[in-house]
């Protein structure tokens, strides 16, 4: 029993960007499930995956109830990062949108995700306020001005471990071409991984891997977006190193919470359902009841 209530890996386990690093050079694809919650991430680490995935439009929709628009601060995000890594023990890749700004904002930013518990983020070259990668309407920025922030969250960053990926969005607003230039021009910057989002072929998939042979890409199998559904093998096999699924837990979890409150209303109560749910004390025991009695016992006034 540690007595303490998060989880950010046992006495001498190394650090979560060590970790993340140790995925990456393993070889194998890191596949990191999105989690909008702290809730959702406890589900991805039970389920057995070596690392999960912040995303923004997940977190968007939990905290404000409102689409991936550019609405949340970087402060309710890295909030937010926060108290997810400090409730599992994998590592946690978070979406860092723009950086929030302009290269001195990205220095802020990555010293609160880094303060956060995170392993790594990835920063975009959209306009702010920026949208979902899979929205209509993106602007994206200078490729030059995304390289000089690039340059600074590497600069920024105080683990040597902590994972900086740069994102284009360029696809959808000047071509594939282009975004690919521009992913070379965040790599030159320094960026450790490159994720060139919303690609719209296998074709187009097949030629971002083929462009970065020796760079760790990473693959957005975006739930219903613009960039069509591939087999894991097959990223594996074309060079993909992360694949996030973004947004699948959240549709999950918005499909069954609307299925028991449509039960309520016609049925009155939820008893036809409660057969498919987690008892109480199995919910209990799953977010931490056990550990918590652990501590008050070890704390318990003993009367002399």
């Amino acid at each position: 029993m540690t007595g303490r209530l998060t989880r950010r890996g046992g006495p001498g386990a190394p650090g979560a960007p060590a970790r993340l690093r140790e995925l990456l050079n393993s070889g194998q694809t890191v596949v990191a499930p999105g989690a909008f919650d702290p809730l959702a991430a406890r589900l991805v680490e039970e389920a057995g995956f070596a690392a999960v995935y912040m995303t923004g439009f997940g977190t968007s929709a939990a905290l404000l109830g409102r689409p991936d628009v550019g609405l949340l601060t970087m402060t309710e995000m890295a909030d937010s990062a926060g108290r997810i890594a400090a409730c599992v023990d994998i590592p946690l890749i978070a979406d860092a949108d723009t950086g929030y700004g302009n290269p001195l904002n990205v220095i802020r930013t990555v010293g609160a995700y880094e303060a956060a518990g995170v392993a790594g983020l990835h920063i975009e070259d959209q306009v702010a306020p920026k949208k979902c990668g899979h929205m209509e309407g993106k602007q994206v920025i200078g490729a030059d001005e995304m390289a000089q922030k690039v340059r600074a969250a590497v600069d920024a960053r105080t683990d040597p471990d902590f994972v900086i990926i740069a994102r284009t969005d360029a696809r959808a607003v000047e071509g594939l071409d282009s975004a690919l230039d521009r992913a070379r021009r965040y790599r030159d910057a320094g960026a450790d991984v490159l994720f060139i989002e919303a690609l719209v072929s296998e074709a187009e998939i097949e030629a971002a891997a083929a462009a970065f042979p020796d760079v760790p890409l990473l693959f957005n199998w975006a739930e219903g977006g613009k960039t069509p559904p591939v087999g894991l093998d097959r990223l594996t096999e074309l060079g993909y190193r992360i694949v996030i699924f973004p947004i699948g837990t959240l549709l999950a979890a918005t499909a069954a919470m609307r299925r028991i409150l449509q039960e309520i209303a016609a049925a009155g109560t939820p008893a036809s359902l409660l057969g498919e749910l987690p008892t109480f004390g199995e919910f209990t025991d799953f977010i931490g009841l056990p550990e918590v009695r652990g501590i008050e016992q070890r704390y318990i006034a003993r009367e002399s």
